[in-house]
């Protein structure tokens, strides 16, 4: 593999029903996680979790649009200036505002070597 890799957004392969763009695997990421998730306008359907079972910790940043993220029940507005990071043990939710939202999520577990779930692998 080249040491570096350009890919566009939009290019990227998608998981579950297009929501998410399989950024990490697209690059050839291979030390933490990366995804890039879309969400239309208003979109409610993100499911609440945390990772209390692995222990990952995840960062996020709008792209584009504009969201709300709920953290152990409390609401935090997120937009393009804004950096969330969110501990293992700590629930988590995003709702996407009025113009829907493009954010990138990153995580690992501190200390341990990345492993990337199945679902975020290309195949073929």
């Amino acid at each position: 593999m080249s040491s570096y890799t350009v890919k566009r957004i939009d290019e990227m392969d998608t998981a579950f029903g297009g929501g998410m763009r399989l950024a990490r695997a697209a690059l050839g990421v291979t030390s933490f996680g990366m995804q890039v998730e879309e969400f239309p306008p208003n979109f409610d359907q993100y499911p609440e979790h945390s990772h209390d079972e692995d222990g990952q910790e995840e960062v996020y940043l709008v792209l584009r649009g504009s969201a709300e993220i709920e953290i152990d029940g409390e609401r935090i507005p997120m937009d393009e200036d804004t950096c969330v990071r969110v501990g293992p043990g700590v629930s988590r939710r995003i709702f996407a505002g009025p113009q829907g939202v493009r954010v990138l999520a990153l995580g690992g577990v501190p200390g341990v070597a990345y492993e990337a779930p199945d679902f975020s692998k290309i195949e073929g």
